[in-house]
């Protein structure tokens, strides 16, 4: 049930004096990161019978706003404390904000390296296959018709692929975080309500950064998606600061649950969701914000973004969520979160192997069933290699064994300087 907030005062957070020691790693970050990424690679394998027990199925939103969420809140956490002012001050805002940047850049270039993947994934199964529709689908057919253009497009991020298109709104978030988390450590309801407004014109003015040689705007539009990235990085950066953005309250639980409860009704209820979209059309044809009365994912519309904000807050909010997320059973989920975008970029291209396998022998009844688990388990080796791999690197060197002749000569010779 609800927890208590801390209490701190608003001034004393905003002038850098909260608690900003790091905490105990939350295991409910990983376990929600690593269930979206499993969720994201099988609904990027279509056709699938896994596909019914993703998130989408109950209600609205998908995998895709859930990692949105949880990027937020994982960027709040990880890089909130140097922009602290004591440590701004210190250290300097260009401290602060390098790893950010380094990581949009990096995110750049796993995006400019999947979109080649995607590329000789399909071309090679039109090789192999001789079947025209490996060069018409996820987009590809701008590359086989106008390679010139699209050759443009690709790393201007103006042209991306079907299932290639999450980290580059991504990535442009990442390149803004540094000035939201700074407004948000002095005037987090300020940047909640800048982000709502962005949101909201986003809908009414049609805002969307450009596609290139395709007409039209991204896929995943930043300027509607730093929304929730946003939510999700207000909770990151005040629970750094001891303290809840979005309090424990018994009214916001049950509201939520009153939610999810009406988006599971909308959805399954015979006649409910024929009804209720009928009446969000008359709504829009009235004049309201086609984000407020549709179900569009580009402009992340309001039955999406309130579906999610309700099932993140209503799982906040469960202490058996926190145990669960900490049991021995969620270790794979736990594992595959922690290694985000490895488990992304790796999920991508196995995702679309398998799509090129299926496309290929549609026949074979075999393949929706055993591909996806497959590749859900290879991305569980992926990510049990990694941290392994890393644990080793990190892990401290082995005393060496004391040699009597190398102690006297050590003693008997004058200290070196330290290296600046």
């Amino acid at each position: 049930m609800p927890q208590p907030s801390t209490g701190l005062s608003l001034a004393a957070r905003s002038l850098g004096s909260a608690p900003t020691a790091k905490p105990a790693r939350d295991p409910r970050i990983d376990v929600f990161r690593g269930l979206a990424l499993v969720m994201i690679f099988i609904n990027h394998v279509p056709g699938n019978p896994y596909e019914a027990l993703t998130i989408r199925n109950l209600g609205f939103a998908d995998a895709a706003e859930a990692f949105f969420l949880m990027s937020g809140i994982a960027a709040g956490l990880a890089y909130t404390p140097r922009f602290i002012e004591r440590d701004r001050l210190r250290h300097g805002l260009w401290r602060a904000v390098a790893p950010l940047w380094k990581r949009a850049w990096s995110l750049y270039l796993v995006q400019i390296m999947l979109s080649a993947a995607a590329l000789g994934i399909f071309a090679a199964a039109f090789q192999i296959t001789t079947e025209a529709e490996f060069l018409t689908k996820i987009n590809m057919r701008q590359v086989f018709q106008n390679p010139t253009q699209s050759l443009i497009g690709i790393p201007l991020l103006t042209h991306q692929f079907g299932y290639v298109n999450i980290l580059p709104a991504y990535s442009v978030l990442l390149v803004c975080a540094p000035a939201a988390i700074m407004l948000g450590l002095r005037w987090p309801r300020l940047l909640l309500a800048l982000s709502l407004t962005l949101w909201l014109l986003t809908g009414v003015l049609r805002l969307n950064l450009p596609n290139y040689p395709n007409p039209g705007g991204w896929f995943f539009n930043p300027f509607a998606w730093q929304a929730i990235f946003v939510c999700g990085l207000l909770v990151g950066l005040s629970q750094r600061q001891g303290y809840r953005f979005f309090p424990a309250s018994k009214a916001l639980f049950w509201l939520s649950v009153a939610v999810l409860l009406g988006v599971l009704a909308w959805r399954y209820v015979p006649g409910l969701g024929k009804f209720l979209n009928l009446q969000m059309h008359h709504l829009r044809e009235a004049g309201v914000p086609f984000n407020i009365t549709s179900h569009d994912k580009t402009y992340l519309s309001a039955p999406r973004f309130i579906h999610i904000l309700a099932l993140g807050y209503f799982l906040s909010q469960l202490p058996s969520v926190t145990r669960l997320s900490g049991h021995q059973m969620a270790r794979p989920f736990r594992l595959i979160g922690r290694h985000g975008l490895l488990i992304f970029a790796s999920g991508t291209v196995l995702a679309l192997v398998c799509q090129a396998l299926m496309m290929a022998r549609p026949e074979a009844a075999w393949m929706p069933w055993v591909l996806p688990a497959v590749g859900t388990a290879a991305l569980y080796g992926i990510a049990w290699t990694a941290e392994t791999s890393r644990r080793v690197l990190t892990a401290p060197a082995a005393p060496a064994e004391r040699n009597p002749v190398q102690d006297s000569a050590r003693f008997a010779a004058p200290a070196a300087e330290p290296r600046p």
